[in-house]
Parts: structure tokens; C-alpha cells; sequence
């Protein structure tokens, strides 16, 4: 039987990731990573978020003297997990560092910090990206974002004016809309005469997905009569140092993600004050979004990474047929394709990301508003089969629960559902395509850099533009669409920057006409041993 893995180091044992983020320009933030690497690898943190996941967070919605408290009680790994991200800047990275890599870093840390828990990971990202809405209000923005970019985690249930810092979440969706958060019935009257932009607002309404609900604020959608849906800044606390009024009915019963509390929560003439313009609540989120999609796409490619790093220790010392699996040439076609998958995602969101951190040039803001929809359509649609395959690697064994291929299993189709499922992103992409034809060009030059390194790729571009410009019945065709866009332009990426032997294999795979999606298929004339060494850590 494979021995105990132990330690892992996140960064160092990790060449495609280290390769990446300096090419992509985050060569500074290397001391960082490095250590943030090596606390995400600790064998200890892998079983604190075992742990969090088996010792589940429970609602006290009263305390012993009756009185409404709507708290939630974790497990204290769970805290000791929250400790450890935001001491390393998993939350608030991108903000310590604009203009130089910060959104790359945040990513880098994303990926990393997936591996062993996604549970805390929800607030981190809800976290990050709230600052663009925040920063609509300048009010706001000079009370919270001293909070925000605290590197302490304090986890007491008190004024956020007596805390050390801060955390900030979002409840948007409503039982009768989801993805359509037009249609939510929250309604928000004024307190005083004064309304509009930074007035104080009394909110009555039902949410019905209100993940990680001990965070010290949240953003909240609600129509005002006379102007139609606006976002909210609601805290936990009121001003006056009482407890606002969200009444939590009860935590979700989730698949996955178990470690992280979601719940039902009731407003009643709960205290909110209006963030962004009267009526452009949406508008005022969408940055928000943007920032939780790159989310969802590092974070998939990181779950992808460790699901490949078990499957890779289990079948280099597990034997069958006298062989060690990993020297058995199918499953060496299995794990070499797998390999390949989580470079490609890696470096689709990195890039994307990359993109984000240059928004002051024109070609890379066209870039980033569509390929962060791209990434997150296609890196998480590309994980939970990933995470399949490499449980299956394990046999029996990546079935029980002492494994931790079960709890990746679980993790792995949240991000796809997660800020906007595959039809919703399907008609963002199109949204963008019909209402701004310059981001199709700058996404079509991107991809013809790499013209004419493989034939397979020079096809795809080819077919890509005949889809392109061809309007009819568009939206049907949105979900096939989206996909090549995400294939092309991985496929350029790593045609121009990763080793021969992955672009190759990339090529020769993906971007073939037989291809079906299955992994363990790649053709005759690939390197699978120098593939799998490249992904081997260590």
C-alpha cells in the first residue's frame, strides 16, 4: 500500500505553477508564495480541513437566555484554517499589491490555497472581490477598506469598529430568481428623508443562499421604489452597537463545501446602507463578480492540481501486474493527460488574470471582460471529470472517506454553479460578443500569436472565426462556442510558453477532430514520461 504523503510544498513542488507566474510577470511575489506554499502543503492543514469537514458548523440561532443571536458555530480547525489564508493575504492580495501582479498573485494564492480546503476559500473570495463595489461609495470605502486589508482574523461576534479585521460577503440570491437577480423581491425603504448614494436603508426580505453568514458585512441586492434594484452594504452590527436584524432560518444541507456555513436568512427593516448609484445595484456588482469568477477558475485548477498529485503518489508506489501503476502505459496515458489538463487551466486563468492587472490598457481590459467568463465556463466544467478520473486512479481506496479524494469529489462541481452556471455564462459571452465587437478582435489576435505552431491549432482559430461571424441562432450555439474560445486560447498559451512536449500533447489531443474528452486518450508520438516528470512534485 502507498505510504502516508505527508508534507507538501504547494510552490516549490509545483514547476508548472512557478513557471507560470513568472512568465506571466509575478517574479516579485515569489518570497511570498514561497511560504504561502509550504503552510498550504502542511500535512497539519490537510487535517485541520478533514476536520472542519467532519465536525460540521451548527446554528445557534438563540443563546441560553433567549435572546436572537443568528450565529453559527464552527469547529475551531475551522478557524485555525481562516487564520492561516488570511494571515497570508488570500483575501486582500491583489490590494496590497495594484499595479504590480496583484491579481496574478491573488490567483497564485487561490490555486494554492484550494488544495487542501475550499470551505474557507468562499469568504477569501467574496472578500477580494468586493473592493471595486466598495470603492463606488467613497464613504464606505474609507470606513471598510482598513479592514480589508488587515491580515488578522477575528472571529468574535462584535462590532466590526472594535475587531482587528474584517470580512465581507454577499447574499443576492433569492428562491423565486437564482441567477436572475432582477426578478428579487427584497424591497429597501428610506430611514430618513435622505436616499440615494450612502443614505441608510431599512431592508425587509428572504435570501436563500447566504454563504459564510459570520462575515462582519455583506453586499445585498434590493429594489427601492422608485429606481428598481440598488446594492447594499449590510453589517452584521448596527451603528448604534446593536445586532442587526438578519434572522438566519436555517444552515444548507450541502453536498460539498461543508466546512463553510450557508443559510436562509430573513430580513426584516434590517439596516443597509446604499453602495453605488439608486438603481444600478447590479452594475454596481458586476466588478464583484468578475473578481469571484477568476475565483472559481483558480480555485477548480487547484483542486484539479491536488486530485493529480494523489493519483500521482498513489500509482507511483501502488504495484499491479507486477508493475508499479505509473509504469503500466495506459495509466501513464491517464495521469500524462491529466497533467495536461491542469497546466492548460492553470494557464488560462493566470493569463486571464494577468489581463485583470493591466485594465488601464485598452486590448487587456477587453481581455480580462472575456476571459474571465471563458476560464470560469470552462475550468470548472473540465474539473469534477478531472477529479473523477484521478479518484478512480486510487481504486477502492480513493472511495473511502479517509482518503481525501471523496471531499475533492464534492468540492469539485461548486465553482460551476457558483456565479453564474454554464448557460449563464454561455449568454455573458455572447452578451459581450454582440454588444462589443473590439473584445472579439483583441481575443481573436491573442489566439493568432500562436498561428501556424500547430496544424490542430490553425484549425480551430480557423473554425473559431467561422462561428464567430455567423449570427445565426447564436445563442443555441453559446455553451460549443465558449468552449473553443477556452481551447484556443489555451492551446496558443501553451503552444508559445509551455514545454514541447505538453503543448504538443495539448495539440494533438484536445484540438484534434476525434477528440471526445476522455482522458487516457492521448495519441501515438506524445512524451508521456517527460508530461508526467514536469508534474511530478518534487
Amino acid at each position: 500500500m502507498p505510504p502516508h504523503m505527508g508534507d507538501q510544498d504547494l510552490w516549490a513542488d509545483d514547476r508548472a505553477l512557478r513557471d507560470w507566474v513568472a512568465g506571466c510577470g509575478g517574479g516579485d511575489h515569489t518570497s511570498h508564495m514561497a511560504k504561502a506554499g509550504k503552510a498550504a502543503g502542511f500535512d497539519e492543514t490537510f487535517e485541520k480541513a478533514h476536520q472542519a469537514n467532519r465536525c460540521l458548523p451548527e446554528l445557534r440561532a438563540f443563546d441560553r437566555y433567549g435572546m436572537r443571536i443568528n450565529a453559527v458555530e464552527f469547529h475551531p480547525a475551522y478557524h485555525e484554517l481562516l487564520r492561516l489564508v488570511i494571515s497570508h493575504q488570500a483575501h486582500n492580495f491583489a490590494w496590497h499589491n495594484e499595479g504590480r501582479a496583484g491579481h496574478l498573485g491573488q490567483s497564485a494564492l487561490t490555486y494554492m490555497f484550494s488544495q487542501p480546503e475550499g470551505g474557507v476559500m468562499c469568504p477569501m473570495a467574496m472578500t477580494y472581490s468586493v473592493v471595486p463595489s466598495l470603492r463606488t461609495t467613497p464613504e464606505i470605502e474609507a470606513e471598510w477598506m482598513p479592514r480589508v486589508l488587515s491580515d488578522v482574523y477575528d472571529p468574535r461576534d462584535i462590532p466590526v469598529t472594535e475587531k482587528t479585521g474584517a470580512l465581507i460577503g454577499m447574499f443576492m440570491t433569492e428562491k423565486q430568481g437564482g441567477s436572475d437577480v432582477r426578478s428579487n423581491s427584497t424591497v429597501a425603504v428610506p430611514m430618513s428623508l435622505e436616499s440615494g448614494t450612502g443614505a441608510d436603508y431599512l431592508l425587509t426580505g428572504h435570501k436563500f443562499f447566504c454563504s459564510a453568514p459570520m462575515c462582519d458585512a455583506f453586499l445585498v441586492l434590493a429594489n427601492t421604489d422608485s429606481m428598481g434594484i440598488s446594492c447594499f452594504l449590510v453589517p452584521r452590527w448596527r451603528p448604534d452597537g446593536d445586532r442587526n436584524n438578519l434572522s438566519i432560518q436555517r444552515i444548507k444541507d450541502k453536498l460539498g463545501n461543508r466546512s463553510n456555513a450557508s443559510t436562509e436568512i430573513e430580513f426584516q427593516d434590517t439596516y443597509g446602507v446604499m453602495v453605488g448609484e439608486e438603481g444600478r445595484g447590479v452594475r454596481t456588482i458586476i466588478d464583484m463578480v468578475t473578481g469571484n469568477r477568476i475565483y472559481c477558475a483558480m480555485s477548480s485548477a487547484g483542486i484539479m492540481r491536488q486530485a493529480l498529485v494523489q493519483a500521482l503518489h498513489h500509482t507511483a508506489h501502488r504495484s499491479a501486474f507486477k508493475k508499479r501503476l505509473i509504469e503500466q502505459p495506459l495509466m501513464q496515458n491517464v495521469l500524462a493527460d491529466m497533467a495536461i489538463e491542469v497546466e492548460a487551466a492553470l494557464a488560462l486563468g493566470l493569463r486571464v488574470a494577468s489581463a485583470m492587472d493591466h485594465s488601464d490598457e485598452p486590448g487587456e481590459a477587453a481581455l480580462a471582460r472575456i476571459g474571465t467568463a471563458i476560464a470560469k465556463y470552462w475550468n470548472t466544467k473540465r474539473c469534477p471529470y478531472l477529479v473523477f478520473e484521478a479518484l478512480e486512479c486510487h481504486g477502492g481506496p480513493g472511495y473511502i472517506e479517509e482518503s481525501i479524494m471523496p471531499r475533492l469529489y464534492r468540492e469539485a462541481p461548486l465553482n460551476s454553479i457558483w456565479e453564474g452556471s454554464g448557460n449563464v455564462i454561455g449568454l455573458d459571452v455572447l452578451r459581450v460578443i454582440s454588444r462589443e465587437p473590439e473584445v472579439v478582435w483583441v481575443f481573436m489576435a491573442e489566439v493568432e500569436k500562436a498561428r501556424g505552431s500547430d496544424a490542430n491549432l490553425d484549425r480551430i482559430i480557423d473554425d473559431l472565426h467561422g462561428e464567430l461571424k455567423n449570427p445565426d441562432g447564436m445563442e443555441i450555439r453559446m455553451r460549443m462556442i465558449t468552449e473553443m474560445m477556452a481551447l484556443a486560447l489555451q492551446g496558443a498559451l501553451l503552444t508559445q510558453h509551455a514545454p514541447v512536449a505538453v503543448a504538443k500533447a495539448f495539440c494533438a489531443s484536445r484540438l484534434a477532430p476525434r477528440y471526445r474528452g476522455a482522458f487516457g486518450t492521448l495519441p501515438p508520438g506524445c512524451d508521456l514520461d517527460a508530461i508526467i516528470a514536469r508534474a511530478t512534485p518534487g
